[in-house]
C-alpha cells in the first residue's frame, strides 16, 4: 500500500527478539527514488546511536499498533557498523554494512530489489575507486527535503510536507505538496515523474507543471489513503502515462 513516509516517524522498530529503537527517517537514492534504509534512533539501548536498516529487511508496518518489524536479531544491531549522522553516508560505510548484515548490494545491479538478484563480480580498481569516493551523491534523507519550495514553470506552488511510497517495493511515489503559501490549506500530490530538476543548495524542487494546473488538481487528504481510483484520477487529470500500466510489445 501506499503509507506516508512521516507517519512512520516514531513507529517501535522490533527485531525478532526484541525491541531496537524508533523509527526516525528514511535515506532514499534520488536517482531512482527508491528508499535504501531507515533510520533508527536506538534511545535507551544504545543512547545517543543511531543505526541504518536497509528496506530489504523491513517487514510490513502494523499500523494499528504503530510497529515496524525487522528480519534481525537485537544481537546484530547491536553489534552493527556504527555511524553518528545519518548523511552524508560514505560507500565505504555501505559496503561495510551491506558485508556485515549479508544484504545485496543495490548499486550493483541498477538499483531495485525486485527479485533475489545474482551477486555480481566487485572488485580490483573499480571497487578500490568506490571506496576512495567519500560520499554517496545520491543518498538523501527524506527529514532534509521536507520544506524544500517547489517551482513551477511559472512560479512558487508551494513546499514538500511529505512523501507518500509504498511499503513493499519502498518505491516513492508521490511528494506530498502543500500550496498554503499559495492556495490556502489544499494538499497536492506530485509523481517524481514529473520533477524537471533539483537544486539542493537552494532547496528547489522545478517540476514541469503550471500552476493553474496545480490549483485545479485532484485535491489530496493525508487523512485518507492513496487508492488506486485516487491515482487514476490524478493521472488521468494531468494526462500522463501511469506507471503501474506496463507497456506490451506488439
Amino acid at each position: 500500500m501506499l503509507r506516508s513516509t512521516k507517519a512512520l516517524s516514531g513507529y517501535r522498530i522490533l527485531a525478532r527478539d526484541g525491541d531496537i529503537g524508533k523509527a526516525q527517517e528514511f535515506l532514499f537514492d534520488d536517482s531512482t527514488w527508491t528508499i535504501r534504509y531507515l533510520v533508527v534512533d536506538t534511545g535507551h539501548r544504545l543512547p545517543g546511536r543511531k543505526v541504518l536498516i536497509s528496506t530489504v529487511a523491513l517487514g510490513n508496518p502494523d499500523w494499528e499498533s504503530h510497529e515496524l518489524s525487522v528480519d534481525l536479531t537485537m544481537e546484530q544491531v547491536t553489534n552493527s557498523p556504527g555511524i553518528d549522522t545519518d548523511i552524508p553516508v560514505s560507500r565505504q560505510y555501505q559496503l561495510d554494512l551491506h558485508a556485515y548484515y549479508g544484504w545485496p548490494d543495490y548499486w550493483t545491479y541498477g538499483g531495485f530489489y525486485n527479485v533475489a538478484p545474482p551477486q555480481p563480480p566487485f572488485g580490483g580498481e573499480e571497487e578500490e575507486t568506490y571506496r576512495e569516493e567519500s560520499d554517496d551523491p545520491h543518498l538523501r534523507s527524506t527529514g532534509e527535503v521536507f520544506g524544500y519550495h517547489i517551482q513551477a514553470i511559472d512560479g512558487e506552488i508551494g513546499h514538500v510536507e511529505d512523501f507518500i511510497a509504498d511499503d513493499r517495493s519502498w518505491i516513492i511515489r508521490y511528494m506530498q505538496v502543500d500550496t498554503r503559501n499559495w492556495l490556502p490549506g489544499k494538499k497536492v500530490l506530485i509523481s517524481p515523474r514529473w520533477i524537471s530538476d533539483i537544486s539542493w543548495t537552494e532547496q528547489l524542487v522545478y517540476v514541469d507543471l503550471s500552476r493553474d494546473a496545480v490549483k485545479h488538481s485532484p485535491e489530496y487528504s493525508p487523512a485518507e489513503p492513496v487508492n488506486r481510483e485516487y491515482e487514476t484520477r490524478l493521472y488521468d487529470y494531468y494526462g500522463r502515462p501511469k506507471y503501474w500500466h506496463r507497456h506490451v510489445r506488439k
